[in-house]
């Protein structure tokens, strides 16, 4: 048996940081893959939960922390599905700060299709978790995109055909995206570029899977961070044995489709009982980071069930990014 590798986030040792809670119907069976954002005062969270399994809809939480460890959730739901394009769920949230402004990018299932829903992103805005503007769905029919993040800030116009010298950019996967007119045959990463949030006009190919743990699909976890190193960027992939694991990337501050480095080896693999067992096994599922007194805090689903943590030095992070890049 080949000895495992050591993985250089550390879990939390009190994780799971949320469970489900039996005493609220809508989140009693599952919550999971959180989005986070961290406003120098407290840590906010809103993370995907489910109260019952025959229909399968999701809603949204909110908790929040002092320390990045302890969560305290609202009883409350925070974002209920009540518009035609939610109509069968509200799904694994991001979210960012622009201009002062919180963000939240998720994804909505429209309808149920036999074979499987072809899912959309939609955002909306926030000033207080618990009041919500919807601003519509933000990807285009038939793409079957998820994993969309927001970028915290405009940046300099790479797109030509744009007359706006500055632009917002987003990274996203969609899954219809493959084949020969893409160059790609497997779902990858893409950097999405436009002159508004609700629309992205260039999309360029970013990342693709290029190691065994992602063989089958690669996609964006975390909304970019912006360090003095790069926009770092925690994404997933998927083994083909279908196993979720972290991995890492950096990429330049000025020109954020030019790769510094992307790590060989994942940050971050199943390995405990609450990342192998679950609602789906063998997943680790990162949607949230943050940075507290210069450790990277990672937040990330295990197995489709509850919420974990996993940290480590920024520096070390980098250092392993490039030494397994």
């Amino acid at each position: 048996m080949t000895p495992e590798k050591p993985q250089i986030l550390k879990r939390y040792s009190d994780n799971p940081i949320l469970i489900p809670n039996k005493n609220n119907w809508w989140e009693s069976e599952a919550v999971f893959n959180c989005a986070i954002l961290n406003d120098g005062k407290k840590i906010h969270m809103l993370y995907r939960a489910i109260g019952e399994y025959e229909h399968y809809l999701s809603r949204i939480g909110y908790a929040s922390s002092e320390d990045g460890y302890l969560f305290r959730r609202r009883d409350e739901i925070a974002f209920d599905p009540t518009v035609d394009y939610e109509k069968y769920g509200i799904e694994d949230p991001r979210l960012s700060e622009i201009d002062s402004q919180v963000y939240i990018t998720y994804v909505v299932l429209p309808d149920r299709p036999k074979k499987g829903p072809m899912v959309s992103t939609a955002l909306a805005t926030t000033k207080d978790y618990s009041k919500f503007e919807r601003l519509g769905i933000i990807t285009n029919e038939g793409m079957d995109n998820k994993d969309v993040v927001l970028f915290p800030t405009k940046l300099s116009s790479k797109n030509t055909v744009s007359s706006e010298k500055m632009t917002y950019f987003c990274l996203h996967r969609p899954s219809s995206w493959v084949g020969a007119a893409y160059g790609i045959d497997k779902p990858s990463i893409w950097i999405g570029e436009g002159t508004t949030l609700t629309s992205f006009e260039t999309h360029t190919l970013l990342m693709k899977p290029e190691q065994k743990w992602e063989e089958l699909k690669i996609g964006a976890g975390s909304p970019p961070i912006r360090t003095k190193y790069g926009w770092l960027v925690i994404y997933h992939g998927v083994s083909a044995d279908r196993t979720y694991s972290a991995g890492a990337a950096l990429l330049d501050l000025e020109d954020p489709y030019k790769i510094i480095c992307r790590s060989k080896e994942p940050i971050l693999v199943p390995t405990t009982q609450y990342e192998k067992y679950g609602d789906v096994n063998n997943v680790v599922f990162p949607t949230g980071a943050c940075i507290i007194n210069g450790e990277l805090f990672v937040y990330y689903g295990g197995a489709d069930k509850v919420c974990c943590v996993a940290t480590a030095k920024l520096s070390d992070l980098v250092d392993y990014i490039f030494q397994n890049s």
